[in-house]
């Protein structure tokens, strides 16, 4: 039987955890934040980035993919802001991805969804963790028109800034199994979210999708955090 001092120490623990879990939600911005001094994620000649001649291009700041390759950083983040624009044309289909663990399968990262309306898949939709999280609401522009991302990596922790407003903020280690989603429905990921690494590069997906649509990404900047 246990002491009424270890139960304590044992409430006291859970309480501890669950207020540490709460600040690291609560520590993602509400609103996008202003980005001066931030560190341009990718250079204009694109000489820190893993890619090939011709797969991405740079025109008066503007990154454009020209095939369904990704373009990833060679250097690996953990926690971090990310913030960035992007644009799509009719049918576009592409995504931010984060903390790879292997660049070469797309299930290896998280993605964040940057698509024009949604594709065939659970949580296909712009705004969504592929897969595994919806938004809380539809915050697109209209095709042709900049959107804007601000992307919280905090340990366990993914918020999305969505055009000006949060559109989810979750704790990665709330899918707790493999092939499943906290609300129940399925996934195609073979690990569970919460066994997924903490630190890897970041990659913008190229022209993805049957339609092979053009995608348009401006003013990435990122700020790392402790």
């Amino acid at each position: 039987m246990k002491t009424p001092f270890a139960l304590l120490r044992r409430r006291l623990l859970f309480v501890a955890g669950f207020s540490l879990s709460a600040l690291a939600l609560s520590a993602a911005p509400k609103a996008h934040p202003v980005t001066t001094g931030w560190a341009e994620v990718f250079a204009a000649d694109l000489s820190n980035a893993v890619t090939h001649p011709g797969d991405w291009v740079v025109e008066s700041g503007v990154l454009m993919a020209k095939n369904h390759e990704t373009l990833w950083t060679k250097k690996s983040y953990a926690n971090f802001m990310l913030d960035l624009e992007f644009k799509v044309a009719k049918e576009s289909n592409s995504g931010v991805f984060l903390h790879s663990s292997n660049i070469k399968d797309v299930l290896a990262a998280l993605e964040i969804q940057v698509h024009e309306s949604q594709d065939g898949a659970l949580y296909g939709m712009v705004g969504a963790i592929y897969n595994a999280q919806p938004p809380s609401k539809n915050m697109a522009k209209p095709v042709g028109e900049w959107n804007h991302y601000t992307i919280t990596c905090q340990d366990s922790h993914v918020a999305l800034i969505f055009n000006g407003e949060e559109v989810f903020n979750v704790d990665l280690n709330t899918w707790t199994e493999a092939h499943k989603n906290p609300d129940g429905t399925k996934n195609k990921f073979a690990k569970a979210l919460k066994d997924y690494g903490r630190n890897g590069p970041i990659g913008l997906q190229g022209l993805h999708g049957k339609a092979q649509a053009p995608v348009w990404y401006r003013n990435i900047r990122i700020k790392e955090l402790p």
